[in-house]
């Protein structure tokens, strides 16, 4: 299937999606290619909040972008890596059976499979601003992520290889 097409299917069934992702193998490059999509489109969900601030404080929209863009695409994935292998180490405490990969690969599909409403918050921070409906649309977020992750790495610690 394609990413999109998975990116739907998990709104309704993460767990049946990640054991699919699961099945395909172990490859590194596509739980890179995962985490970067994300990375990048985290990015740029953060363009309308920076143009809304640089106008509004009288700042450099290029110097915000810049230090938004080595923030989210440079330093953010190594943070995931290290949040990935610390949820394997977690998972094993509690006797998962599954490996690195399948940690990394739920947390990284989770992230891109949520990134639709990272757009949306970023959309509300950029044309709404600080409020109630930014706080709904981050918490709303944040939900669908854990239940994503939570689903991912359930059915990655149930592979045993």
């Amino acid at each position: 299937m394609s990413v999109t097409t998975d990116i739907v299917a998990t709104y309704r069934g993460p767990g049946r999606v990640m054991r699919r992702l699961l099945d395909m193998g172990p490859r590194e490059d596509r739980a890179l290619a995962f985490v970067m999509a994300f990375c990048v489109v985290g990015f740029i969900a953060q363009l309308p909040s920076l143009a809304r601030r640089a106008h509004i404080e009288g700042l450099e929209l290029n110097m915000l972008m810049g230090g938004a863009l080595l923030g989210s695409v440079f330093i953010l994935p190594l943070f995931f890596y290290l949040l990935a292998w610390l949820s394997y180490l977690i998972a094993r405490m509690f006797r998962g059976g599954g490996d690195g990969y399948g940690a990394r690969l739920a947390l990284f599909w989770a992230l891109l499979a949520s990134a639709p409403l990272v757009l949306l918050n970023g959309l509300v921070a950029g044309f709404i601003g600080p409020g109630p409906a930014q706080t709904f649309a981050g918490l709303l977020w944040v939900a669908i992520f854990a239940w994503f992750w939570l689903s991912g790495l359930r059915q990655s610690q149930k592979a045993v290889k």
